[in-house]
C-alpha cells in the first residue's frame, strides 16, 4: 500500500482486514471483514443489496453495483438469508470482478488529508485482529444497526468491528468516511462562500474550498470524534434485541381494542 492506493494482492490478506472493492465507476465502495478461509462478512441493505438511499440516487448507485448471479455460488454457503443484512460471502463474490483494497487504520494526519477520497483510511486504531474477527462473526449471527447510507453503512459496520467504536445515534453521519465526503464536498462550497469577499481569484477559491473540504474530513474522522462511544459487540446487540421487543409491543398495543366498560 502508498500514498496513492490501497490496492493489496489476495495473498497478502489475513483474518480481521477490513477490506473494500470500488463498484462502477467509483461510484462507491463496498467494505467488509475479512475472516479467512476465503470469506467475507459484510453488511448490506438486505438480501445482498449492498447500498441505497430510498431516493433517486439509487438510480445512480444501482447502475453501479454488481450483476445479481442467476445461480447461488457454491462457496457461499454460510451466506445470510435474514433480513438483518449481514452476509457471509467469498471473497470472488464480494469483490464481484472488482479490484482489492484494504483499508488503512492509525494513518498519520499528513497521510489522511493527502488521501483526499474518503472512505480509504482513518486516524483512529484497529483493535486486535481476533476481536475484530469475533465481532463480525456475532454481528452475522445477531444482526447489526438497521442500513442507512449516511448512519449506518457497510464502512460504517467495517469500522465498528475493527474499532468498537460507534456514533451516537444523534449524529447527522456515522463513521463512514464516504459519508462524510459526500456531505463534505457542498459544505465547503458553502463555507468557501465568504472568501470571495478576500479574492476573486478562481484558483485561490478552489484552494480554499479544497482547504475547507479537507479539514472538514479531518474534523470528523472516527479517530478525532467526541460523540463516540466504545461498545462491546454483545452490549450491542444486546441493546439491539431490546429495541426490537419494545417496537413489538408497541405495535401489539395498538393493535388491542379498547374495553368498553
Amino acid at each position: 500500500m502508498g500514498l496513492l492506493s490501497n490496492r493489496i494482492g489476495k495473498e497478502s490478506l489475513k483474518a480481521g482486514d477490513h477490506i473494500y472493492s470500488w463498484r462502477t465507476a467509483y461510484v462507491y465502495a463496498h467494505h467488509g471483514i475479512y475472516v479467512g478461509d476465503d470469506k467475507v462478512i459484510h453488511f448490506t441493505r438486505g438480501r445482498g443489496q449492498e447500498v441505497g438511499t430510498g431516493t433517486v440516487l439509487d438510480l445512480i448507485l444501482v447502475s453501479s453495483s454488481p450483476a445479481q448471479r442467476l445461480e447461488p455460488c457454491p462457496n457461499c454457503t454460510t451466506q445470510s438469508i435474514e433480513s438483518n443484512g449481514v452476509v457471509c460471502s467469498c471473497l470472488d463474490c464480494f469483490l464481484a470482478g472488482g479490484v482489492l483494497y484494504r483499508f488503512e487504520y492509525a494513518v498519520s494526519p499528513a497521510l489522511f488529508i493527502a488521501k483526499a477520497r474518503g472512505g480509504t483510511c482513518t486516524l483512529a486504531v484497529s483493535d486486535p485482529d481476533d476481536i475484530v474477527v469475533h465481532r463480525a462473526a456475532h454481528l452475522l449471527s445477531n444482526g447489526f444497526r438497521c442500513y442507512n447510507v449516511f448512519k449506518s453503512n457497510c464502512e460504517d459496520f467495517a469500522i465498528y468491528c475493527k474499532t468498537g467504536l460507534l456514533v451516537v445515534e444523534q449524529g447527522v453521519v456515522g463513521q463512514s468516511g464516504q459519508a462524510i465526503s459526500i456531505i463534505g464536498g457542498p459544505l465547503a462550497a458553502v463555507l468557501s462562500t465568504p472568501f470571495r469577499l478576500i479574492t476573486t481569484n478562481v484558483y485561490g477559491m478552489a484552494v480554499t474550498a479544497v482547504g475547507v473540504y479537507c479539514a472538514s474530513r479531518y474534523v470528523a474522522d472516527i479517530g478525532n470524534r467526541r460523540d463516540v462511544v466504545k461498545m462491546t459487540v454483545e452490549d450491542l446487540t444486546a441493546g439491539l434485541a431490546a429495541d426490537r421487543v419494545h417496537v413489538v409491543k408497541q405495535s401489539s398495543n395498538q393493535l388491542v381494542p379498547a374495553v368498553q366498560t
